[in-house]
């Protein structure tokens, strides 16, 4: 593609930006929701533990359905290109969380309604297992080898955008409804809502050119009649397993300081659901700046020091994070959710541009989706329903700190037995240096 077509990096960092904040602030607002609305509506007749239990269980169906995206986004996506699968997965996942928003309660048509509300979640669930490969790559092929970690990072920073966004709007209707008002109606504005923003993110979308590292391998590969999960597994096994394990303390984390946090500061602290949305308001504004500033860092010290820094910090953190929360200080909840945050940022602000640089570029679509996505089943899909539960057995958070601790130590071997991938041109990166002889 030549210099005049090719579109500038600063227009592909913003339509990447935009597009994940959209899929992610619909895929977190139905978290928020399962945590705050969901169990009352779809699942009335549960006790309210149980009852939030199957409301997180929907919420991690969409996370099963993430690898199957994955894997046919990213066939699609290093067949014909990452641009127009990130279209589809747009419409997808806008598509089914407007739908979430006109869905019949259990009240209106009984065991249909969680089954409906299942159904969408799946939808949603697939479209983000191809989105997350498709916008990160665009950026990483388009920017330059040594700021990669900084451009790279900026569709990350969507997922936090997503949330602040989601958080927002809940704590906007949740501030001028009542209980009552927000249960009956309000709870399906955030949903419509999403048919707006699709619409921005698809016009953003359509405009950029597609990544001209792709079009250059397109030009200069061999036929191959295997599929590119085949050759995922084949010369990648390896970084797919590295993938897996970096992704672990990362998820479990995340769903914990963002999602679980709503159920236990509101039923085991007592504190209001304002209170504690605003608190994840706050703490997701300073996640989404930290996350860049993370994958700047990581172009000067290397992917691996930064996200070891974040893996470790996040495992200690969790042994201070719920004490926090008990206090029922709103300063001191904010404090809880901010630093956790920020410390989770350090994993994920250089997570893009690590990924990238492990795989080949007629693979690469494939083998970012796969590995991220196949952890994300175990690790954050799981995550909600797993600190319930250990909630509901043992009546103290203590077990819920050692289950994030115990994600982070796993992480933090993976991460420290990789190698650093800082540096590499994903233009000249083969098959031949990264098979199974690396």
């Amino acid at each position: 593609m030549s210099e005049k077509t090719r579109t500038p990096i600063g227009k592909i960092v913003a339509a990447s930006l935009i597009g994940t904040t959209i899929e992610w602030y619909d895929f977190f607002l139905y978290g928020s929701a399962a945590a705050l609305v969901f169990p009352a509506l779809f699942f009335p007749k549960s006790d309210p533990l149980t009852g939030t239990l199957l409301a997180f269980l929907t919420y991690a169906v969409g996370f099963v359905a993430r690898p199957l995206g994955a894997l046919v986004f990213g066939h699609y996506g290093d067949r014909l290109g990452r641009k127009k699968l990130l279209v589809i997965s747009l419409l997808l996942m806008g598509g089914a969380t407007f739908l979430i928003g006109c869905l019949p309660t259990h009240a209106a048509i009984g065991a249909a309604a969680p089954l409906l509300l299942t159904a969408l979640r799946l939808v949603q669930g697939f479209a983000l297992g191809g989105e997350w490969g498709g916008a990160v790559l665009i950026v990483s092929e388009h920017g330059d080898t040594a700021r990669r970690g900084f451009w790279a990072s900026w569709p990350q920073a969507g997922a936090p955008g997503g949330n602040l966004l989601a958080t927002a709007v809940l704590a906007v209707l949740a501030a001028v409804q009542s209980d009552e008002a927000f249960q009956s109606w309000g709870w399906r504005v955030p949903f419509l809502l999403s048919g707006v923003l699709v619409l921005l993110g698809l016009w953003i979308r359509l405009s950029i050119s597609e990544s001209p590292i792709f079009q250059q391998a397109v030009a200069n590969a061999k036929p191959s009649r295997s599929m590119p999960i085949v050759e995922v597994f084949r010369y990648h096994w390896r970084d797919v397993i590295t993938a897996i394990g970096a992704r672990f303390a990362e998820n479990v984390s995340y769903y914990v300081l963002t999602a679980f946090v709503l159920v236990y500061a509101t039923t085991e602290a007592g504190l209001a659901k304002p209170v504690v949305l605003n608190a994840v308001l706050i703490g997701s504004a300073v996640h989404f700046f930290s996350i860049p500033l993370w994958g700047a860092l990581s172009d000067k010290l290397g992917r691996r020091p930064v996200y070891l820094l974040g893996a470790a910090g996040v495992g200690l953190w969790s042994f201070a994070f719920f004490p926090l929360i008990d206090t029922r200080n709103f300063a001191a909840v904010t404090l809880a959710v901010t630093v956790g945050l920020i410390l989770h940022g350090a994993m994920y602000g250089p997570q893009a541009a690590f990924f990238s640089e492990l795989f080949a570029t007629r693979m690469r679509y494939s083998g970012v989706s796969i590995g991220a996505q196949l952890a994300s089943i175990v690790a954050g899909g799981l995550a909600p329903l797993i600190a319930v539960a250990l909630l509901g057995a043992y009546n103290s958070s203590f077990p819920v700190m050692l289950y994030v601790a115990g994600a982070a130590v796993l992480t933090l071997i993976t991460v420290f037995v990789s190698r650093e991938t800082r540096g590499r041109d994903l233009a000249t990166l083969g098959d031949a240096e990264n098979s199974t002889a690396r």
